[in-house]
């Protein structure tokens, strides 16, 4: 096996970063970084793999698509023995992939072959899982469905949000390329077919995706709400015109009434189609954010919340999801 392979990377964001850490201080040959330019209408509250990958001295591109003629070739003319993909966010055609000789290897955020697709620890946090993690497989035509090299579990705990979650998901990523880096560069990585019977797909989510529906269970709004909180785009109700974030919260199993009902004021308690919430952190939009034990709010009990929806203007720069973050 030659001592120094060339590897092409293609990442983004925190898994993004820290695999290439990873690799960066392992010595690796590492010809070239794809990654993205940061979008100015999101929060960018990750670390940025542009600049840690200049500051090693490893060429960096950024361009909108890989997929033309243009790319191809500057890629095939790089001669990569290895691909990687760690959150990178756009679809790699499978011209590329077939390039290196050792293979194209994408890291997900979930535990294939469930959560395939966008945003996916999100999507889990927000379905109630328990359980997640990270999933390094070989690339297909088909997204996330090649063959699975190894993955790594980690819990989902029933207050975590999806910024916790993907925290722990981040590690988990690390781990797994440490664990398989020597067997891929020898071209023994694992190969574990995906069960498609057990296979769920999701797309991805905007900011109005967001927005709460009071007829849902109290469980199921609390799970929204933490899987869409900060550093997300936040979950909302409308009142009176105005949009209110739902920030932090957490359900009861008590509540009559009207789904969308303010039910009391100390504490904020609000009826679901199953229980009631009781929020705790919110936010007026256009205001600072208030714990709602301070009771500065202008809600008072039997107002009905959902009410009044309004239209953003679709100028103003929004947090968002993001697109692809596998």
């Amino acid at each position: 096996m030659p001592d120094r392979l060339s590897i092409l990377v293609f990442a983004y964001h925190n898994v993004g970063y820290e695999c290439l850490d990873m690799l960066i201080r392992r010595g690796e040959n590492i010809v070239g970084v794809f990654t993205h330019e940061d979008n100015p209408k999101e929060e960018i509250w990750f670390r940025s793999v542009a600049a840690l990958a200049r500051a090693h001295g490893i060429p960096v591109h950024t361009p909108g698509s890989v997929n033309t003629p243009v790319w191809t070739a500057a890629i095939r003319d790089l001669r990569p023995d290895i691909i990687f993909s760690f959150y990178y966010r756009n679809i790699i055609k499978e011209e590329i992939l077939n390039l290196p000789r050792l293979g194209a290897f994408n890291m997900h955020g979930s535990l294939l072959p469930k959560y395939r697709g966008r945003v996916p620890i999100n999507w889990a946090v927000l379905n109630g899982e328990r359980e997640t993690g990270a999933t390094l497989h070989h690339m297909a035509k088909r997204a996330d469905a090649g063959d699975i090299v190894d993955q790594e579990a980690v819990p989902i705990g029933p207050d975590d949000t999806a910024f916790d979650v993907f925290n722990k998901v981040t590690v988990a990523a690390r781990k797994v390329l440490e664990r398989q880096i020597d067997a891929i560069k020898a071209g023994t990585a694992p190969r574990m077919r995906q069960n498609e019977s057990q296979a769920t797909s999701f797309g991805g989510r905007k900011p109005e995706d967001g927005r709460i529906d009071w007829t849902q269970s109290a469980e199921r709004i609390y799970n929204l709400i933490r899987a869409v909180t900060h550093p997300y785009p936040g979950a909302f109700t409308d009142f009176n015109g105005q949009r209110l974030f739902i920030w932090q919260a957490k359900p009861l199993g008590r509540g009559e009434g009207r789904p969308g009902t303010v039910l009391s004021i100390d504490p904020l308690r609000v009826a679901t189609g199953n229980g009631s919430l009781e929020i705790t952190r919110y936010q007026w939009e256009g205001d600072h954010e208030e714990s709602a034990a301070d009771v500065t709010h202008d809600l008072r009990a039997g107002a009905i919340l959902g009410k009044g929806i309004i239209t953003k203007n679709t100028d103003e720069p929004q947090r968002r999801e993001g697109r692809k973050e596998t």
